[in-house]
């Protein structure tokens, strides 16, 4: 039997519905997006004045001058080791609130959830005070008498990865924890069954299922510490700056918008095709998951 045609206004429906959504989108992504690509092409001419005029002399400039691709190329390395090790330090975490039997697990994840209650400038500032010449490392390894001269543990780039791991590992634990809770707990039971050891166990079952989450946090966890500009202006020294860092200083301190322009460009393209390769081969429907939890 075949179904009646469409009225008009059923077909236009779910257009007025999505209405509001998509115009938010374009209003305040698309929008944006197209101004500084607009903006991308105009001519510098002094702090806070620029010619509206087509030219390519920014892009020209970004391409051809080595100092941005040492900029980039930093921003890379540093959110890929800081991904990585908020790999390594936040799988254990999520398997274990995942896994135990604890009646009360949320008080668990409550404890995981409540940094996100302090502003993210405090807990920055506080490794100040934890890595700093007075800080508690060094005081306490000389009184100890391990140490003569305090360590120069602050404004470096590790302790940029170390404030931006302080920052990204509840995204990391949340992803990988609400991949490992989604694993059918018979499969675990069938593979011990079948003479597997508890770590063959985690090998061939636990861990191959639950490398969508891990996946899914490595990519968030990169982008936001690609994007990082406060934790490197804060706990980094000059040579410590990331590409976001770069971007600010073109914008706020030379007033350079063509050229601030053109940099947030590049950054939003590099992000976006990690976003799209993930994408390609996992799904973004993961992130959505671990963030919504």
């Amino acid at each position: 039997m075949s179904s009646a045609p469409l009225s008009a206004s059923e077909t236009r429906r779910p257009w007025l519905l999505l209405a509001p959504t998509l115009i938010a989108l374009f209003v305040l992504m698309i929008m944006p997006i197209g101004i500084m690509m607009l903006f991308s092409f105009y001519e510098f001419v002094r702090a806070g004045v620029e010619k509206e005029v087509f030219t390519l002399e920014n892009w020209h400039e970004f391409f051809t001058d080595s100092y941005y691709h040492i900029f980039l190329w930093k921003t890379v390395r540093v959110a890929a080791i800081t991904a990585i090790l908020c790999a390594i330090m936040g799988y254990p975490p999520a398997y274990l609130i995942a896994m135990t039997r604890f009646r009360h697990k949320w008080l668990l994840l409550l404890l995981l959830i409540v940094p996100f209650w302090i502003s993210f400038t405090i807990r920055t500032f506080s490794w100040i005070h934890i890595l700093g010449e007075k800080g508690v490392i060094n005081v306490l390894l000389m009184w100890l008498g391990i140490i003569d001269q305090p360590l120069r543990l602050l404004y470096t780039e590790g302790a940029v990865i170390m404030g931006m791991i302080h920052f990204l590992l509840p995204y990391m634990v949340l992803n990988v924890y609400v991949s490992l809770e989604g694993i059918d707990r018979n499969l675990i039971s069938a593979a011990r069954t079948l003479g597997c050891t508890r770590f063959q166990a985690f090998r061939e079952v636990t861990l191959p299922l639950s490398l969508p989450g891990l996946m899914a946090g490595l990519l968030l966890c990169f982008v936001l510490a690609a994007g990082s500009y406060v934790t490197p202006a804060i706990l980094g020294s000059n040579r410590d700056a990331l590409f976001g860092n770069l971007i600010y200083d073109t914008i706020m301190g030379q007033l350079n918008w063509p050229m601030g322009a053109t940099l947030s460009i590049v950054l939003l393209v590099l992000l976006g095709g990690v976003a799209a390769i993930y994408s390609r081969f996992m799904g973004l429907s993961r992130i959505f998951k671990g963030l919504s939890r």
